[in-house]
């Protein structure tokens, strides 16, 4: 009978100034998801991972892989060199909140005549904000 060999689940080791890394990389997405006003459960969904992975990431538990970086920061609306970013400021891009950008895609799959309403709407609103 052969004998199955199956690869090793010991997690390989990583330096301290890794670790570190990763723990301010999470730290990073945290305080951006934060920001744009996006739980972290909401932010898995969207990254389509658990909310304990999205937890692990984010406090540098664990790794998170660098091809899911691209998408982390789409969805919350930066570069990736700001979620590398010592600062954590460079990079950030002007626009919507993925938030806001999720309202607006809804908003235009709506039929011509409520999308008039919802612009009026907000004209309304934003007339009254700058009195």
């Amino acid at each position: 009978m052969d004998k199955l060999i199956l690869p090793s689940l010991d997690p390989v080791a990583i330096s301290s100034d890794e670790r570190d890394f990763f723990i301010a990389l999470g730290g990073r997405i945290a305080r951006i998801r934060k920001e744009q006003d996006i739980t972290q459960a909401e932010l898995a969904e969207m990254l389509g991972i658990s909310q304990q992975t999205m937890n692990s990431y984010e406090t540098g538990r664990r790794r998170i892989p660098v091809s899911l970086l691209p998408d982390v920061a789409k969805r919350l609306g930066v570069a990736v060199e700001a979620l590398l970013a010592d600062d954590g400021k460079a990079g950030n891009k002007r626009g919507p909140t993925p938030k806001l950008q999720q309202q607006m895609d809804r908003i235009t799959q709506l039929p011509r005549t409520k999308q008039q309403f919802v612009m009026q709407v907000i004209d309304s609103v934003l007339a009254q904000a700058t009195r």
